[in-house]
């Protein structure tokens, strides 16, 4: 007997793992915009410092 799907389940983990890589994408891009720049300016709290869950 196949087993019994969970699409809500399904799609929230989805939907994390799709929120989790569009962050790691930001905080590179924002690094690689910082180290262009010299890292001149204001260094800015980076919002992903207060931890992750």
């Amino acid at each position: 007997m196949a087993r019994k799907p969970n699409y809500n389940f399904e799609k929230r983990q989805r939907e994390i793992q799709k929120k989790e890589k569009k962050a790691a994408k930001a905080e590179a891009k924002r690094l690689q915009a910082e180290a262009r720049k010299g890292g001149e300016g204001h260094k800015a709290e980076s919002p992903s410092a207060g931890g992750g869950a």
